[in-house]
């Protein structure tokens, strides 16, 4: 299967009056197709490099009196242009539009109905404007995303992690709308996207139950909804799966962990469950856990570095194993001050998660990382009482097709008192290459040993992607995860 994704910059040329006919002819034979009255018109990532240089789009600018401003480029405005054109069109064979959310930039269309995927707040802005949207956010709603953090064990798929609790969790209205404006969010749609899904039986594996925790979203008021009771509900849904012999995912029947970094007692504290109460073995040792392994049936209290394995036991087959290696360091299960924000659609279990003794893997959206967007990060750990320390690492995750870039530096600071402090380490990184491979980056500082109880880390992210990417010129993402002291 290829892995390997991308979008072109070669577009179709706006300033070319048969690209216009040419559009009208493949919409043309798209509603000979399908009768219905919406037709999706797409709109979404359109690089406009080529338009920049291109003489006949800039003609095109000319004659329409185009100019950027504060909200728009010229070359924005522009695909408003051809995304009305499509519009008209479609309008003067008695059907409306559907564009995803880029659809939004240079203007929207007057009739135009918008999808919301990146995020959520395309749809705030359209339904601000008294236009229809359907709810459909890449964070929620994506089912091409992994359904587990084990993605050694799943079908390949294209990254993510969107789990069916978080499905559960979403709320489409938006609670900065009015509840006018409310009334242009017209319904939700999961996404399939299929460059990593070959088969129907695959199909079904992403799709179910997911599709279950996506009715409840569309169709239950938000203050009747309960994950709980959703949960105790969906076995005999299940039961119905299998008579029909659909390929469902069993990753609601696993062993589901709950990781605090307790500062109070500096200690990682786990808690685990179950969707029906079925009894949980587990080992600290690395070992497989039996029947005569001890139960966990209360709060599960980390002290020191080990490796966890839990099993769900039941008469009909147990669950699959739940793994994780707990590594402590003198930072582990510190409390921890972001001094800049976590980015909003990133910051999963917040700050501690970079002092929780859990190690993520190469998949940066499983909620064992935190990212950072226009801003660096920068945080404080509170070692409690004087240490001696003499290195700080941390690890980066990188996904430059998804504007994921590594660090451009790293600073070590201490201090005794929390507000005056002294760099006792620093180097800086250089902007990434093309041939530069994604993954796991660790980066780590040794200076001569100090005696401090104030640890204050800054990294910088990278503030403008370099020329050879599609996202030249904008910020980058940076995702970190655990910073090891010691």
């Amino acid at each position: 299967m290829d892995t390997v994704g991308g979008v072109s910059d070669n577009v179709l040329c706006a300033g070319t009056d048969s690209v216009l006919t040419f559009i009208d002819d493949v919409l043309s034979e798209v509603m000979d197709i399908f009768p219905s009255q919406y037709i999706h018109v797409g709109g979404d990532e359109c690089p406009k490099a080529k338009w920049v240089t291109c003489p006949k789009c800039q003609a095109r600018i000319k004659t329409l009196g185009i100019k950027s401003d504060a909200r728009h480029s010229k070359e924005e405005y522009l695909q408003s242009f051809i995304i009305n054109h499509a519009e008209k069109f479609v309008n003067s064979h008695g059907r409306r539009i559907i564009g995803w959310d880029e659809i939004l930039e240079g203007g929207l269309a007057p009739d135009a109905t918008v999808m919301s995927w990146r995020g959520e707040g395309g749809g705030i802005e359209a339904a601000r404007q008294k236009h229809d949207v359907i709810m459909t956010p890449n964070t929620y709603l994506y089912f091409d995303y992994y359904q587990t953090k084990d993605t050694e064990n799943e079908p390949l798929a294209i990254g993510g992690y969107l789990p069916i609790e978080r499905v559960y969790s979403y709320e489409p209205m938006p609670a900065s709308l009015t509840s006018e404006e409310q009334k242009y969010i017209i319904g939700v749609q999961a996404n399939h996207w299929a460059e990593y899904i070959p088969t129907y039986s695959q199909l079904q594996y992403m799709a179910l139950p997911r599709w279950a925790a996506l009715a409840e979203v569309q169709w239950t008021n938000p203050e009747k909804k309960n994950y709980e009771d959703f949960l105790s509900r969906l076995p005999r849904l299940i039961n119905i799966y299998a008579l029909e012999g659909y390929n469902y995912a069993t990753h609601v029947f696993d062993v589901k962990a709950d990781f605090v970094a307790n500062s109070a007692d500096g200690t990682v504290d786990v808690v685990m469950t179950t969707i029906d109460h079925a009894p949980i073995h587990y080992t600290l040792d690395g070992t497989e856990p039996t029947v005569a392994s001890p139960v966990a049936d209360s709060i599960l209290v980390i002290k020191q570095s080990c490796t966890l394995n839990a099993l769900a036991i039941r008469t009909t087959g147990n669950s699959r194993m739940l793994t994780e290696k707990i590594v402590f360091s003198k930072s582990t299960s510190k409390p921890t001050k972001a001094n800049q924000p976590i980015n909003r659609q990133y910051q999963f279990n917040g700050v501690t998660t970079l002092t929780d003794g859990l190690k993520g893997n190469g998949n940066y959206k499983t909620g064992r990382w935190i990212a950072f967007y226009r801003n660096d990060m920068d945080v404080t750990i509170d070692l409690q009482q004087p240490t001696e320390i003499s290195t700080v690492s941390f690890t980066t995750c990188v996904e430059k097709g998804d504007w994921v870039f590594d660090a451009r530096g790293f600073t070590v600071e201490v201090s005794d008192d929390g507000e005056n402090f002294t760099k006792v380490a620093s180097e800086e990184y250089p902007v990434m290459k093309a041939d530069d491979r994604n993954g796991l980056y660790e980066h780590k500082l040794t200076f001569t040993p100090v005696k401090t109880r104030y640890v204050r880390v800054m990294v910088p992210s990278e503030k403008s992607i370099p020329q050879w990417h599609g996202g030249r010129g904008n910020p980058a993402f940076l995702f970190v995860d655990e910073i090891t002291i010691d």
